[in-house]
Parts: structure tokens; C-alpha cells; sequence
């Protein structure tokens, strides 16, 4: 798999190479077939295929996992007990890729769709990176090449590339159209390379200016973002993601060398964009036109962003030039330009405040009374935490109040709540690290695990405090109860969970766990140690207690002497 994307030289019983993780002339890279594992003795890169597609490819863990078992042939069992995608899905992805070949190839013969995207000054090379293509001028071109018979009508039908005409036709064969007409036509493509789904925009004058593939069983336009397979094949090191509203946009600013541009596909950024760009980098940059309408798109984009903005990322608003887009002005300025606007762009918490600013006129103590009523639910709408005490102290100073007095009178006049705790991350002490740290890297490692755990040793962890035991309980509760079998599974459902950010760096530790029986074991006793350890200190805490007072209540008394017997009964 390695060598698919790294040219490797035969070293012995092992391959060396250049290292594809940092420039250097004197292969220090190395892969060994006996162990699975490559290792770079010069910037320390290392892992398993699994890590190393997660890297090199910019892949989520999920989307590493579903990659390697298409290569081994394997199927990956899904949420709800299914498996691989269906054997029908399989053949919509291929008659998808013959789709798009056949736009490909209607291009290189159409002398009007070449001259319109010369025009707008694409290159060859960005054309056939993208696999752009043109949907003829014809009402039944594509029907003609690919919808012979019923069944491949039909799957045309579901993949929304013909629709069924209104009115019944005169003839059996004019029931269906080609729903991409007289289009420049822009392959979506999913995370490992597969078209899933058309962009069509006109060449000339017409109306909808842009049309999309609507919802199919392969295409879900609120999850996926057009760019993103080329932006992770540019193989350059992902520090950040730039979003913008175009197909065009995304081409040229490619084409320019900002290969790592994506766009939503005709909706506004949805949770799970999110959820993927910060699977990925720790700062996104949105982009939009200057004009009103990408200053409300903005706006809306700053509101889904609100729930992911957290320390340790970063979210900025850039807004172009009136009367450009990224696709004219990266051409009228080139690319070094166009970056330096990138690194001035607006850091979400300051676009906030300027928004609302103009809104108001804080100048008066009545426009900063309205300021602060309409900051209040956008700032509880980050999660708690450092980057929301930060953005209530941003408020307050325009506000001109102490935080703590603004978010007083947020609450009713009542003093804040005390801010719930977020979930503590499992330590990162020497060796295996902490108890609780063990039993969460088992369970998501083998999530089957926790169907061998007994009733008597969960309830053994309740009173446990060290940190990150919330997550555990959490974890071993819902994998009893709602089971999994694979890393993948645990890690999509905790994406969005407090403390599941955690979940998979906890996958990359270097402890080996190969055999989930052993790894049962290991948890039911890691479960006992641990239960033990809060009887431990309970008992400690009722003799210090009556040491110091001389004296315990009659229920402490009762539990003094439960632990001391559960103490003894474990002894034996």
C-alpha cells in the first residue's frame, strides 16, 4: 500500500525511500512488509498502513479503515450489523465513473465548452485533475449511451442523472431526459477518488446558473465538499482548509497553487462539514464575496461554526473585494496575493463583534444593551471551555462590563453557574498510562470487549474519580448497551461527544493489542483494579474522618463495615 504512493528500493528483508513526510536527499524512510510498519529516522515519522494513509492522505480514521478493506477485499462492518456497501452500490460507482469519462470525452470534442473554459483560463492539466467534462446540448445523449434497457434506466434514474417526464410520452422510449443539458460538468468525487455525483454549470445564459446532482443512495450534499479528494492527492503538508461557494473557484485557485481550497456544494456549511474539515486541519478560512449575499452567507456560516469553535482551533472570515470571487481575483492578483489576504482574514470571534457592531451603535449605552442581548445566544452556543471565556471576555469589553458581571446578568441577575467540567482527558502517564486510560484504549480498540463486562464490575467504577472515568462509564454504558465490532464504528458515534475528539489519538498509542480476548481479560481486570482503588480511598477518607473527629455517623459506620467486608471477600 506504501508503495502505491511512495517509490520504495528493496533494502534486504526491507524497502527504503525518501521520506514523503519532509524533504530530505538521503533516504532515511523505511518500510518493514514482516512487521507492517515504516518508520523515518529522520523527522520520526511512524505507524501502521492505517496511519500512514491517515497522513499521507489527509484521511479521516474512518475513511483509512473503509480504504484498506476495499483494497484486501474485505468487507467493514457497519452501524446496524451491515457490511460493505451493497453489491448494487458497487455497480452505481462504476456506471458513475463511465458517466464521467463519457462528459470527459464529449469535451474534447466540443470546440464551444473548450474555447468557454480557455476563456476563463483553465490549463489542460486542472481540467484533467478535476476530470471537468461537458454534458452535450441534446436532450437524450446520456440516455442513449447508458440507458439501453429498463434495469440501466432505472439506475440511471436513481443516481438522478435522467428524470421522468410529467406527462406520459407518445413512445415507451421518450419516458426519460438527461437532466444535465449543455453543462460544463464537474465530477464531486467521496474521499477515495469515487464520483459520487455531477456539478453542471451553463456555458451561456440560462437558469439555474449552477445545477446539482440531487440526494442519491451515493450522494449526501450536506456531508460532502467539492475539492477535497484533489486537495489531500496535492500531498502537501494540510495546515488549513480554504472554503469557498464555487466549482470555478476551487479550480483556479488550485490551479494557482492554493491546493487546499474546497467548496459546499449549493447549500451553507453544515455540523458535518465541520466534523470532517477538523478531522483534518486546525483552521478553516471561509471565503466569501463582498457583496450582500456573501455577507449573509457568512453570517450563516459563523452560526453553524459556533457549536466547533473550541481552543486548539482556528475559524476566519476573509470577504473579497467588491465585484470579485475567488476565481477572478486569485486571476487578476496571483497566488502570493491573494494569501497575504488569507493571513489578515477575520478571526470568528472578532467577524462576530464587528457584525454586531454594525448593527447597534455601541456608542450609547441603548445599542450596547442590544449588542449584548444578541451576542448572549451565540456565545452559549460554544461549547464551554477556554475559547468561550475568551469570546464572553471580547463582549465584555465592548459592552464595557467585568465578564463575570455580564454573564451575572446574562443568568437573570443570579450569580454564573458554576461552569460544568469537561469531560478530563485520560492521562498521559509513563509506560501504559493511567487505569482508566487502559480500559478506554481496549474498548476502543476491541469494542466488543465490553459485552464481557459484568454487572457487578461496572457498578465497582461508578464512585471513580480519576480523570477521564466520566468518559469511560460513559463508553462501557453505551458499547453494552448499543454494541459495536470495529475502531471506526466507536469513533463515529463519539465524533461529536464531549471528550470523543480524544477517542482516536488514544488509538495511536504504541501499545500493541492484537487479540481481543486477551483484551477482554485485561479490561474486566483493569475494571477490578479500579474499583478497588475507590474502595481503597473511601475507606481511607471514613479513617481519616474518624480519626480527626473521633467520631463517624451511624451510616457511615454501615458503610465502614460493608467495604471492610467486600475488602475481605476480594482478599480471598
Amino acid at each position: 500500500m506504501v508503495g502505491s504512493r511512495v517509490q520504495l528500493a528493496k533494502a534486504g528483508r526491507e524497502y527504503k525511500a525518501c521520506c514523503p513526510f519532509h524533504t530530505e536527499k538521503t533516504a532515511s524512510f523505511w518500510v518493514s512488509p514482516e512487521k507492517q510498519f515504516y518508520h523515518c529516522f529522520g523527522c520520526g515519522a511512524h505507524g501502521t498502513a492505517l496511519r500512514f494513509l491517515m497522513e499521507y492522505d489527509h484521511m479521516a480514521f474512518p475513511e483509512a479503515v473503509e480504504e484498506l478493506a476495499s483494497r484486501l477485499g474485505l468487507p467493514v462492518p457497519h452501524e446496524g450489523g451491515g457490511g460493505a456497501p451493497m453489491p448494487q452500490d458497487a455497480s452505481l460507482y462504476e456506471l458513475m465513473a463511465r458517466v464521467a469519462q463519457f462528459y470527459a470525452e464529449t469535451l474534447k470534442g466540443d470546440k464551444r465548452a473548450q474555447r468557454y473554459l480557455a476563456e476563463r483560463g483553465l490549463t489542460t492539466e486542472i481540467m484533467q485533475r478535476f476530470g471537468i467534462g461537458y454534458a452535450p446540448d441534446a436532450w437524450n445523449a446520456l440516455l442513449k449511451r447508458f440507458g439501453a434497457g429498463e434495469r440501466d434506466r432505472q439506475a440511471l434514474g436513481e443516481l438522478g442523472l435522467i428524470i421522468e417526464r410529467d406527462r406520459a410520452p407518445a413512445r415507451e422510449g421518450e419516458r426519460h431526459y438527461d437532466r444535465f443539458r449543455d453543462r460544463i460538468m464537474f465530477p464531486i468525487r467521496d474521499s477515495r477518488g469515487r464520483v459520487i455525483a455531477f456539478g453542471g454549470r451553463v456555458i451561456d445564459r440560462g437558469e439555474p446558473k449552477y445545477l446539482n446532482s440531487p440526494e442519491t443512495a451515493l450522494f449526501h450534499k450536506g456531508r460532502e465538499l467539492y475539492g477535497l479528494h484533489e486537495t489531500r492527492l496535492a500531498r502537501s503538508s494540510l495546515k488549513r482548509l480554504l472554503v469557498v461557494e464555487g466549482y470555478m473557484d476551487v479550480v483556479r485557485l488550485h490551479q494557482a497553487g492554493i491546493a487546499y481550497a474546497v467548496a459546499t456544494l449549493g447549500t451553507a456549511t453544515t455540523p458535518e462539514h465541520l466534523t470532517r474539515i477538523f478531522r483534518l486541519v486546525r483552521e478553516v478560512v471561509f471565503a466569501f464575496d463582498g457583496d450582500r449575499a456573501g455577507r449573509g452567507a457568512a453570517w450563516r456560516a459563523l452560526q453553524h461554526a459556533l457549536p466547533d469553535a473550541r481552543e486548539g482551533r482556528e475559524i476566519h472570515f476573509l470577504f473579497l473585494p467588491e465585484g470579485h470571487d475567488p476565481d477572478s481575483l486569485v486571476g487578476a492578483q496571483g497566488r502570493e496575493a491573494f494569501e497575504k489576504r488569507l493571513d489578515s482574514a477575520l478571526p470568528l470571534s472578532e467577524y462576530l463583534v464587528r457584525e454586531l457592531s454594525a448593527q447597534c451603535d455601541i456608542a450609547h449605552a441603548d445599542g450596547r444593551a442590544r449588542f449584548a442581548e444578541a451576542a448572549r445566544p451565540l456565545v452559549y452556543k460554544v461549547p464551554e471551555g477556554v475559547y468561550r471565556e475568551l469570546l464572553l471576555a471580547r463582549v465584555a469589553e465592548v459592552v464595557g462590563l467585568a465578564p463575570q458581571r455580564l454573564q451575572a446578568l446574562w443568568a437573570g441577575g443570579s450569580p454564573p453557574a458554576q461552569a460544568a467540567q469537561a469531560p478530563a482527558r485520560p492521562r498521559r502517564g509513563a509506560g501504559r498510562g493511567s487505569l482508566v486510560r487502559q480500559a478506554v484504549v481496549r474498548l476502543i480498540r476491541f469494542p466488543a470487549t465490553a459485552g464481557s463486562v459484568t454487572d457487578a464490575e461496572r457498578a465497582g467504577i461508578d464512585d471513580c474519580s480519576e480523570a477521564g472515568a466520566d468518559v469511560l462509564r460513559a463508553l462501557l454504558d453505551d458499547l453494552r448497551e448499543r454494541p459495536l465490532k470495529i475502531s471506526a464504528q466507536v469513533l463515529e458515534r463519539w465524533a461529536a461527544k464531549p471528550g470523543g475528539e480524544h477517542l482516536g489519538r488514544l488509538l495511536e498509542r504504541e501499545e500493541v493489542l492484537d487479540d481481543e480476548a486477551a483484551a477482554a481479560v485485561e479490561l474486566r481486570a483493569v475494571l477490578v483494579k479500579l474499583a478497588h482503588s475507590v474502595l481503597e480511598r473511601r475507606l481511607d477518607a471514613l479513617i481519616a474522618k474518624q480519626a480527626a473527629t473521633g467520631e463517624l455517623s451511624e451510616a457511615e459506620l454501615f458503610e465502614f463495615q460493608r467495604l471492610m467486608s467486600k475488602k475481605a471477600d476480594r482478599s480471598r
